[in-house]
């Protein structure tokens, strides 16, 4: 790329936030969307300050984007500065009477769907001037590296080194099957009779398998359930189950309508112990945004509210 005259080089703060949202998502696409653009504008805005610098700041391919040496060593010296005046902007958040900006929440799916209604909507009802953004993904993610205000996951998976606040009641798996795929079948009474089932496995975002868990009274034991559907999705999942698919070890909120309504029936119950549900974290150095310490005051309301 031929080299420009040096005063040509300077960029625009949009420009620097468009090279960390190509580099943080690998795609023009997703980060496109992040920004509120098209992927071309993106890719013009990008290819511009190329040309200006006289630099290539990622590599492209027909299916990837990565920087580029000379990108990596760019972004190092920039990400900090930009976190600065990001952190500069909102501190001046402080001293408006509602907090205003973009809530980003990276968040596992049953997680985005327990504290959506109660606290999210809630949350978007009190601060009109925020908006959120929520991403949902199975994979456990850097919330810092990629961007994030705050994540939502299983309290046993949040990292040391943040700050976890519970935003729901603890939680447990529940053994279901249609009442359809027990009829005629004995219903297991200890996990060792799931061996004699058509159970509905479960796959990690990693590619493993679940091993299904059960407790009773001190003693733990741990099944690689067989079954010839396996499915990485709980969704998915109970509606496998809901037509008679075979037995399903899934999440109990998501399944207690249908046992409920009596379209799902629950067996092993008293194998199912409850454990620490899902917790919103964030690191613990960094100031916390005025946004987000609004959303953490209608968490703790909601959760305190819920708990009595």
């Amino acid at each position: 790329m031929p080299k420009t005259h040096k005063t040509a080089g300077k960029a625009g703060l949009f420009e620097l936030n468009a090279v960390v949202a190509v580099s943080t998502h690998r795609s023009f696409r997703r980060a496109a969307a992040e920004l509120g653009l098209s992927p071309s504008a993106l890719s013009h805005a990008i290819a511009a300050l190329e040309q200006r610098m006289g630099v290539r700041l990622f590599n492209r391919t027909t299916r990837s984007v990565a920087l580029s040496e000379a990108g990596e060593q760019f972004l190092a010296r920039v990400q900090p500065a930009l976190r600065e005046i990001s952190a500069a902007m909102e501190a001046t958040n402080e001293f408006r009477d509602t907090p205003t900006g973009t809530l980003r929440l990276n968040a596992s799916e049953a997680a985005a769907h327990m504290v959506l209604a109660p606290m999210v909507l809630e949350f978007m009802r009190r601060y009109p001037d925020m908006r959120v953004d929520i991403v949902t993904e199975g994979r456990f993610v850097d919330i810092v590296a990629q961007g994030f205000d705050a994540g939502i996951r299983a309290a046993d998976s949040v990292p040391e080194d943040m700050i976890a606040v519970p935003c729901t009641p603890p939680l447990r798996f529940a053994t279901v099957a249609s009442p359809a795929y027990f009829a005629g079948r004995k219903k297991p009474r200890t996990p060792a009779d799931l061996a004699a089932h058509d159970c509905i496995r479960t796959r990690f975002a990693s590619g493993g398998l679940y091993k299904w868990d059960f407790a009773k009274k001190g003693k733990r034991v741990s099944i690689d359930a067989e079954g010839p559907l396996t499915l990485d999705n709980h969704h998915l999942m109970i509606a496998a189950a809901l037509e008679g698919a075979g037995i399903a070890w899934t999440s109990a909120y998501e399944a207690a309508p249908y046992i409920a309504d009596g379209r799902l029936v629950e067996v092993l119950k008293d194998w199912s112990p409850a454990f620490a549900g899902q917790c919103i974290y964030y690191p613990g150095h960094r100031h916390v945004p005025a946004g987000l310490r609004a959303f953490l005051g209608v968490v703790r309301e909601v959760v305190a509210l819920s708990s009595r």
